[in-house]
C-alpha cells in the first residue's frame, strides 16, 4: 500500500482509537402502590458500593466469576451518589415519606436513618440478571427502638449478552425492587 492510501486509514483508526466513552444514564423507573410507613421522615446515608462498583466504569461479571468493564461504556453520574438519589425518590414514592439523602437538608432531624451496604452490585452474565446483594439497616431516630437489620438478595433479569442501556435498566428496576423490601420490612 503507498503511503498516500496508508494516511486515511491511520487517521481512521487514530479517530476510532480516540472516540469519548458513551455515557450511560439510569432510567427512572415509577414506582407504584403504597406501601406505609412508621416514619414520616427518612434520611437516607450514602449508599455503601463494593470496590468495582464505585468506578464510572460498568462492570459485568462473566459465567467464571470474573468481574470486568464493559468496554468504553461509563455511568453517567457518580454511582454511589446515583444510587442513593434513586433509592432515596423510590422510597419517598412509595412510602410518601420525606426522604432525602445524608446530609439531611431539614431543621428538624429525619426519624429514621437507613444505611444500606452492598456487597454485590452487577450484571451477571452468567446467570442473566442484574444483582444486589446485601445488608440494609434502618436505625430509629426518635427512640421508639423500632430499629430493623436485614440481608437481601435481588435479581433483575437480564437479555442475553444485555448491553449498557440495558444493563441501567436493569439497575432502575432493582433499586426500586430494594426500595420496596426496605420499605415493606424497614420502615413499619
Amino acid at each position: 500500500m503507498t503511503p498516500r492510501r496508508l494516511l486515511p486509514v491511520l487517521l481512521l483508526l487514530l479517530a476510532a482509537c480516540g472516540a469519548a466513552p458513551l455515557r450511560v444514564a439510569v432510567p427512572s423507573v415509577p414506582a407504584d402502590g403504597r406501601i406505609a410507613s412508621a416514619f414520616a421522615t427518612v434520611e437516607v446515608l450514602d449508599v455503601g458500593l463494593p470496590a468495582y462498583a464505585e468506578d464510572d466504569d460498568l462492570y459485568v461479571q462473566e459465567a467464571g466469576g470474573a468481574v470486568t468493564p464493559l468496554g468504553r461504556a461509563l455511568w453517567a453520574d457518580e454511582p454511589g451518589r446515583a444510587v442513593t438519589l434513586d433509592l432515596a425518590r423510590a422510597l419517598g414514592d412509595l412510602t410518601g415519606a420525606r426522604v432525602a439523602p445524608e446530609p439531611w437538608p431539614f431543621e428538624e432531624r429525619a426519624e429514621a436513618r437507613v444505611d444500606v451496604r452492598l456487597a454485590e452490585a452487577v450484571a451477571d452474565r452468567g446467570r442473566g440478571e442484574y444483582v444486589l446483594r446485601g445488608q440494609f439497616f434502618v436505625a430509629s431516630q426518635d427512640g421508639s427502638g423500632r430499629d430493623r437489620a436485614q440481608g437481601f438478595r435481588i435479581a433483575v433479569p437480564l437479555p442475553e449478552e444485555a448491553g449498557p442501556a440495558a444493563i441501567a435498566a436493569a439497575r432502575a428496576q432493582a433499586t426500586l425492587a430494594l426500595a420496596r423490601e426496605i420499605a415493606a420490612d424497614g420502615l413499619r
